[in-house]
């Protein structure tokens, strides 16, 4: 079993990776660390909380960390118009217990990482920005990470947020470039790899048809993410699966196939965020193919406890 610290700036697919994350065997999740992205770092912390309290998991720790990129004051507005107003497709979760700030998220995933040398994972899904700061702050634990799985960057693709880049890494371009040039271990998993994974509506009417009320408050949510995919994309029917791809790397690595690779990302504001790769024979592992029919299935195994039970379809 690994021992993981999810990063995350909780949206929608954010919410899918926590469940995915929970609910696989092969991952202990020690904490949750929250930033801005998507959101700002206290409605990320609200949404992760009203996650785990849907999930049954408020015993998994939470902690806030970064508000504003690494190096300059802020770089882009929320994505509200992708993930509603709330954060998580404006479903009204029922507000969690008042949240009371501990350690600095940077400072938790330091800690943890000198507690268990060479035993973390640490998954990341929004900006980089947390991990930027603990490597800052402690640049010793570089060599103390069993692994990091990120999701960000478009290396051989174009972006999302702008033609040149994907959304984490233009909300926090120097914090990416830092940490992809720290010598941390990283497999980089980027729209080159989760624009090939499609949940699919349909797959929706089966989760509001099971009678859990979990997987229907989840079909609502990622309804709403679906409709910003169909306004972007007429006829795709469904959307990526961009953060639980992330959590599948770490649980099974085959899931893609990687390049060794030189990575930069620009943070030059004409291409701010732009992230370019070269082949190189040492250097982070870029993930260029996708196993997606087989990820989504293992992905729609999981995502939901009923669905563990065998009371949820995949669904083709």
């Amino acid at each position: 079993m690994k021992s993981v610290i999810l990063d995350v700036d909780t949206g929608i697919d954010d919410a899918l990776a926590i469940a995915y994350a929970i609910h696989s065997p092969e991952l202990n999740v020690l904490g949750i660390t929250t930033g801005f992205g998507n959101v700002s770092a206290e409605e990320a912390t609200r949404n992760t909380l009203q996650v785990l309290q849907l999930l049954e998991r408020a015993d998994i720790s939470v902690f806030q960390g970064a508000e504003r990129p690494f190096r300059r004051e802020s770089t882009r507005h929320r994505a509200y118009e992708v993930h509603g107003e709330d954060g998580l497709g404006n479903i009204q979760l029922p507000l969690p217990e008042p949240f009371s700030p501990g350690q600095h998220a940077s400072d938790f995933i330091i800690s943890m990482v000198k507690k268990h040398p060479n035993e973390i994972t640490l998954i990341t899904v929004g900006t980089q920005t947390n991990l930027a700061l603990a490597v800052e702050k402690d640049p010793s634990i570089t060599g103390l990470v069993n692994e990091v799985v990120i999701m960000g960057g478009a290396v051989t693709v174009p972006g999302n947020v702008t033609p040149a880049a994907e959304a984490n890494f233009y909300a926090d371009a120097e914090g990416a470039d830092f940490v992809l040039n720290s010598g941390l271990p990283i497999t980089l998993v980027g729209l080159d790899v989760t624009m090939k994974t499609l949940l699919l509506r349909e797959t929706l009417a089966e989760w509001r048809g099971c009678g859990l009320k979990t997987a229907e408050i989840f079909a609502d949510m990622c309804s709403f993410y679906m409709d910003f995919y169909e306004r972007k994309n007429p006829g795709l029917g469904g959307c990526a699966l961009h953060d639980p791809l992330a959590v599948g790397v770490a649980v099974d690595p085959t899931f893609i196939s990687t390049k060794p690779m030189n990575v930069r990302v620009s943070t030059e504001q004409e291409k701010l965020g732009q992230s370019r790769g070269v082949e190189t024979d040492q250097g982070i592992s870029v993930g260029i193919e996708v196993d997606a029919e087989r990820f989504r299935t293992h992905f729609l195994n999981r995502i939901l406890p009923a669905s563990r039970k065998g009371n949820l379809h995949a669904g083709h």
